[in-house]
């Protein structure tokens, strides 16, 4: 059930000494907030980089600098650190050796040390720009995450993976890197473009299927209040996605055993999509859901699911207004791009689908008849 808007949700991803919080409340963004000041003094003392911080850098975009940065640089200063801002331009194109070199001028003009913080303040591409700059200078500094869009409070500010692009490839340049602590307020969200909001529901959905079928069951009930940015059902569901992704990534911190790989249901045939499209012409999440379609189609074919599970999904889908089918386009080369997936092995391509509500596993047995068939039914016809 939603809890209050005004209280505060901790989450706890436990991860020995590299452990951290993730708080999750409506609410923090004026100056002298004192539950946020006594969240990064905690934070601070809690992890050896942290102790004897003097310094903080504050990493944001030019879509958020002047509506949220700013007030948290305030905020900080409240704390006695001296504080600098970085500001780099807002889209994917920051994710480069560019935007990430002007961060380590920032850095060095700061006379920055292994004890000085990193706030990453915006969306993921913040947080995995401002993280691998955390990860690398200096060997390593104290990170702290305040995501901004919905994409990134539910996925990419959880679980210590940054990066950046290389002209050949997304996020083939990074590191593992745990914030000390994870600060999320869903006032944010007030600020969000309709679009982008929607997109981040997506990978809220696909928590649901991989993990949690009362999750999914809240999510069907209160779609519409979701929609609406309801703060009771936002805060519900954005501590609910940590949860859940964090219990993934204390099982699988490095990707080292497989288990986080069920995180990528949906993104086998998004990947593909965004690839093919030009990035930018899908926004993640709609390639997402429109992937989990697809996926879960397999599944049926399978006979792993049932067409009534599909049918759920679409509709849930639906509801939040995010796309169920694919543009018209060249399927040779969706399928070629889905050739190129990570996860794959032996040349086959690997799928994470699911085998009923709540639970996935990862698996070779779909056919290159089988997929091209699927991609072929979700496809929208040429108008």
């Amino acid at each position: 059930m939603p809890h209050n808007a005004q209280d505060s949700l901790t989450i706890h991803v436990s991860l020995g000494t590299r452990s951290y919080p993730i708080e999750v409340l409506e609410g923090s963004s004026s100056p002298g907030n004192s539950a946020f000041i006594s969240f990064i003094r905690t934070s601070l003392e809690r992890s050896w980089s942290g102790r004897g911080c003097t310094k903080a850098l504050v990493i944001s975009d030019s879509n958020v600098a002047q509506i949220w940065a700013s007030s948290i640089a305030s905020q900080l200063s409240a704390t006695g650190l001296e504080v600098a801002v970085a500001e780099v331009p807002a889209g994917e194109s920051s994710k480069s050796l560019a935007a990430l070199s002007s961060i380590y001028d920032r850095l060095m003009d700061l006379k920055a040390d292994r004890h000085t913080l990193i706030v990453a303040v915006g969306g993921g591409v913040i947080g995995d720009l401002a993280g691998f700059a955390a990860a690398s200078f200096n060997r390593g500094l104290p990170l702290v995450m305040i995501p901004t869009s919905l994409l990134a409070q539910v996925d990419s500010s959880v679980g210590g993976k940054t990066g950046i692009n290389h002209p050949r490839g997304k996020n083939l340049i990074g590191a593992f890197h745990q914030p000390i602590g994870v600060w999320i307020d869903i006032n944010t969200l007030t600020t969000l473009p309709d679009r982008e909001f929607k997109s981040g529901l997506a990978e809220v959905v696909k928590y649901g299927v991989i993990q949690d079928p009362e999750f999914f069951h809240f999510l069907e009930i209160n779609a519409g209040l979701a929609l609406n940015r309801n703060p009771s059902v936002l805060k519900h569901m954005v501590a609910r996605s940590c949860r859940l992704k964090a219990d993934v990534v204390e099982l699988d911190e490095l990707e080292h055993t497989g288990v986080r790989a069920i995180l990528n249901y949906g993104h086998t045939v998004a990947h593909a999509m965004e690839n093919v499209a030009g990035y930018g012409e899908y926004l993640h999440g709609e390639a997402v859901a429109i992937g989990m379609v697809a996926e879960a189609k397999l599944a049926e074919k399978l006979g792993w699911i049932d067409p009534l599970l599909t049918q759920r999904l679409v509709n849930l889908l639906s509801c939040m207004k995010l796309p169920t089918s694919l543009r018209p386009c060249d399927i040779q080369l969706l399928m070629a791009a889905m050739k190129h997936d990570k996860k794959n092995r032996s040349g086959r391509v690997r799928f994470v689908l699911p085998r009923r509500l709540g639970h996935v596993e990862l698996t070779d047995e779909p056919t290159d008849d089988l997929i091209l068939a699927v991609l072929t039914t979700i496809m929208e016809r040429p108008s």
